[in-house]
C-alpha cells in the first residue's frame, strides 16, 4: 500500500478493517430516561473547561437506549451532562459517558472526543417502573427509577432543548504522551422526530467507585425527570475552541510559574 492509498483510505483505525464505518448516524427510536439533580456547584467548576461556565449547581443524569442506530447497531449509554453557557448560549457539557459496544466508544473517542468508557448500563421498564442501572464490572454505580408515562411533556419545550448545543473536551496524545490535540468540540443533534415525552416522579443513587465515579457529583435533591422517544441524526461537531493554540505553555502552567 503506498501513501496516496493510506491518504485515501485513512478514515479510523484499524485501517484496513476501522471499528465504525463513516456517518451520518442516524438513531431510529433512540429512547431517553433523564434525571435532573441538584450537587455541588464547586465539584461542578472543578471538573467543568473553560471557556465553558457553569450557572447553577444542576446536573443531568441520562440513560440512552438506542436500538436502532447506523454502524453502531443496538447499544445503551450512561452518563452526566452538565448545563453551561458558552458565548452567552446555553448549553450543556458531556462529563462522563459508559456504554456497552465498542464501535460507539471507538467512534464517539476518535471522531468528537465523547468521554466514553466500557461498562453495563441497562434500561428498562418494571411494571409500572422505568429503571436504569450502571455496573461497573461487579459493582453498582448508579440506580434510576421513574414513573412510567405519568404526565406528557410539552413537545415545544423538549424539541427546544433538544436542540441545544453540546460540549466535549476532545483529547488525543503525541506519540511520545505530550499533548497534540486538546480541543473543546460543539456539536448538535439535528433532524429531530420527537415521538413523545413525558414525565414522571424519580429517584437517583450514585456510588462511589474509583473508575466510574459518577457519585463524584453527588445527589443534593432530584428536582426532576424526563422520558424521550426520538427519532435523529447525531451531527459531526466543529471546533470551538483550540487549547493548543493558547499563548500559555503548558509546561510554564505545570511547573507554576
Amino acid at each position: 500500500m503506498d501513501i496516496a492509498d493510506v491518504r485515501r483510505q485513512a478514515f479510523a483505525m484499524p485501517l484496513t478493517n476501522p471499528s465504525f464505518p463513516p456517518g451520518p448516524y442516524r438513531f431510529i427510536n433512540r429512547e431517553y430516561m433523564i434525571i435532573t439533580y441538584e450537587t455541588d456547584i464547586d465539584a461542578l467548576r472543578a471538573v467543568v473547561p473553560e471557556p465553558l461556565e457553569v450557572t447553577e449547581p444542576i446536573v443531568k443524569y441520562e440513560f440512552i437506549r438506542m436500538p436502532d442506530s447506523t454502524g453502531f447497531g443496538d447499544y445503551t449509554e450512561t452518563g452526566q451532562v452538565i448545563p453551561v453557557t458558552f458565548e452567552g448560549r446555553k448549553g450543556g457539557y458531556v462529563h462522563s459517558m459508559y456504554l456497552d459496544d465498542e464501535a460507539p466508544i471507538a467512534g464517539g473517542r476518535e471522531l468528537w472526543g465523547f468521554p466514553k468508557k466500557y461498562a453495563k448500563p441497562s434500561m428498562r421498564v418494571e411494571k409500572d417502573v422505568f429503571v436504569g442501572t450502571l455496573n461497573y464490572g461487579s459493582i453498582q454505580c448508579a440506580v434510576a427509577t421513574m414513573g412510567y408515562k405519568h404526565r406528557a411533556l410539552n413537545n415545544d419545550t423538549v424539541m427546544d432543548s433538544l436542540r441545544e448545543p453540546s460540549f466535549l473536551l476532545k483529547i488525543i496524545p503525541h506519540v511520545d504522551g505530550s499533548h497534540r490535540i486538546c480541543e473543546l468540540v460543539e456539536y448538535y443533534l439535528e433532524d429531530i422526530t420527537l415521538k413523545g415525552a413525558w414525565t414522571g416522579p424519580a429517584a437517583l443513587s450514585l456510588t462511589p467507585h474509583a473508575i466510574a465515579n459518577v457519585a463524584a457529583l453527588p445527589v443534593k435533591r432530584v428536582i426532576g425527570a424526563s422520558h424521550i422517544l426520538a427519532d435523529l441524526t447525531l451531527g459531526l461537531g466543529k471546533i470551538a475552541h483550540d487549547y493548543m493554540a493558547d499563548k500559555v505553555p503548558v509546561l510554564a502552567i505545570a511547573a507554576g510559574e
